[in-house]
């Protein structure tokens, strides 16, 4: 079960970055793109930040019990 978590945490993390890419992308461009979604975008980080944590915890977890 570690294994399986210690491969989605990488996805999680590159998920996490991508959104905060193209947010900052938009900020920095400005236009109706940006006005449209920027708080939508914040709003995906913060849940795939979240999940990422998550992911991480669960596995340092799995590690401490020996599974």
């Amino acid at each position: 079960m570690s294994g399986f978590v210690f491969f989605l945490i990488p996805i999680a993390l590159a998920a996490t970055a991508i959104i905060l890419g193209v947010g900052i992308f938009s900020l920095a461009k400005g236009g109706n793109f940006s006005k449209q979604h920027s708080n939508k975008l914040m709003r995906m980080r913060v849940a795939a930040q979240a999940i990422a944590i998550a992911l991480m915890m669960l596995f340092l977890w799995l590690v401490g019990n020996g599974s």
